[in-house]
């Protein structure tokens, strides 16, 4: 051994009846030290190889004082660290004594000594095993951390409703994709994701979004964020924002050495008039304006695109809840007006669920290259197998499916949100169009810090509407509640959504 100190034994399972306490016992299986070495390797058998026998076992051995003494320390700190827990079969003396270069008799007497002491157990045909709660037994008991009073209700905005994942229709098309996947799928992949995903892709959002590409156009990445990466890596270093929107993604573009520059947005979306001249680079929400719900008049969208045209700009647009308008069939993509100025980006994360960490980017020509260049490493890839679970899943029409019905749950929620507000809170106003997974509460100026302590007060989870202003828009913003109503559980949002009025009324939140 190279150490003193640390020693890691893989042992092989056997008997090890009273063994432990006597220094006799029978060993099975085989155990394999490389002179030299701290580490030992060996296989197992018998019937709780995985359950402990046959699995590595590093221990840390003091070298002062007698080995018994050390080996017996060691194991009684890995039975209180948790490392080893009850019910955990111990190696055979005989091998364990092999694979730390100790003498036989010096291992039997320290499993003897635990046994005695209650840490392990020893009986025949079992072998020597940790003893049930012999971890708690051994610490004094501590005082229960006192349980920290989180909200109790969820309605912070941009999560999808969990429970409502289609687990069998999506385990449906994981297990058909893996029996039909091509043995190269299992290889290295393409980073521009799977062909069959941008297959589906293309003719999905083509009949779906408006969106006018092939898959060629496609580069499949971890979500929108990891799209944005890549575009910022690429593009002039001078952006144009919404006023309003995640500073999570202003972040995104801050970190690449972006400068983002706000640009207005009223209750027609943002203002393609108001963008800055030295900015070459546009980010929309133009489905549904993130977060002030405004969904962006056909004659701006004309007008972004123009100055896309005439500038020699680019695009980005996030088609942000494109899937989710209630009041009326979903506009088309802006993407579908100039392919080659505009880049179409979408995922998964509010339309099926941000655990699976997928989504596009829809390019011009002359960016496919240079986005795939940028990807770098395969590390950073979306798994290739939720890829082709995601084109059957597409395929097979579940998405469809999927879709239609969180839109018809997801407008009744909001339906029932704004009637009860409508009933108990008849100063309030629900602005933007019908359409996404929250709404905007809309308040006279200096009224939000008092509604949103209200509303925390009462056990809601929410934000503020000034809390995705751009820290450098020109004037006075707007006030307001960002209340998402998708993510709490079916039994509990008519309790939230009478919680928010009932809070909204002890604030006075519209003043008066």
């Amino acid at each position: 051994m190279t150490s003193d100190h640390t020693a890691t034994a893989t042992t092989a399972s056997g008997t090890d009846t009273a063994a432990a306490a006597t220094g006799d016992g029978t060993d099975t299986g085989t155990t394999t030290a490389r002179p030299g070495a701290s580490t030992a390797t060996g296989t197992g058998s018998g019937p709780d190889v995985g359950t402990g026998a046959g699995a590595d076992l590093h221990l840390e051995l003091s070298s002062r004082g007698a080995r018994r003494t050390a080996l017996a320390q060691a194991l009684r700190d890995a039975v209180r660290s948790g490392r080893l827990v009850g019910g955990t079969r111990l190696p055979p003396y005989r091998a364990l004594a092999a694979d730390l270069g100790l003498a036989r008799n010096a291992v039997a007497d320290a499993y003897a000594e635990l046994v005695a002491e209650g840490w392990f157990t020893a009986r025949q045909g079992s072998g020597t095993r940790v003893a049930e709660g012999a971890a708690t037994a051994a610490a004094p008991a501590a005082p229960a951390p006192a349980a920290p009073e989180g909200p109790r209700h969820d309605l912070l905005q941009g999560k999808p409703d969990p429970a409502s994942f289609p687990r069998g229709a999506w385990s449906a098309s994981a297990r058909r994709a893996l029996a039909e996947a091509p043995t190269e799928a299992f290889g290295p992949g393409d980073p521009q994701g799977r062909p069959e995903l941008r297959r589906a892709l293309a003719a999905y959002l083509s009949r779906a979004r408006g969106v006018r590409t092939g898959p060629e156009n496609i580069v499949v990445c971890s979500g929108f964020a990891n799209g944005l990466r890549l575009l910022a890596s690429l593009r002039p270093r001078e952006w144009a924002v919404e006023e309003y929107g995640l500073p999570f993604h202003r972040g995104i573009l801050e970190a690449a050495g972006v400068r983002p520059h706000p640009v207005p947005v009223d209750e027609d979306g943002a203002r393609p008039d108001e963008v800055p001249a030295r900015a070459r680079t546009l980010l929309l929400t133009p489905a549904h304006q993130f977060p002030t719900g405004a969904a962006l008049l056909p004659a701006r969208r004309a007008a972004a695109v123009e100055w896309a045209r005439t500038t020699g700009g680019l695009i980005v647009e996030d088609d942000y809840d494109g899937e989710f308008r209630y009041d009326r069939k979903a506009v088309g993509a802006v993407q579908g007006l100039d392919p080659e100025h505009v880049v179409y980006a979408g995922s998964l994360s509010k339309s099926l669920s941000p655990a699976i960490r997928l989504g596009w980017l829809v390019l011009p020509d002359h960016l496919v290259d240079r986005v795939l260049a940028a990807k770098g490493l395969r590390e950073s890839w979306a798994s290739a197998l939720d890829q082709l679970a995601l084109a059957d899943f597409i395929a097979c029409g579940a998405y469809d499916r999927h879709i239609r019905r969180m839109r018809h749950r997801y407008r009744g929620r909001r339906d029932q949100l704004v009637s009860v507000l409508a009933s108990r809170a008849p100063e309030l106003r629900v602005t933007g169009i019908s359409a996404g997974l929250h709404a905007v509460l809309e308040l006279p100026p200096g009224r939000e810090a008092a509604a949103l302590r209200a509303a925390r007060a009462a056990g809601l989870a929410l934000d503020g509407l000034s809390e995705y202003r751009h820290p450098a828009a020109a004037g006075a913003g707007r006030e307001g509640l960002v209340v998402g109503y998708a993510a709490p559980p079916e039994a509990a949002f008519g309790r939230a959504v009478e919680a928010l009025a009932e809070a909204m009324g002890h604030a006075g939140a519209a003043g008066g």
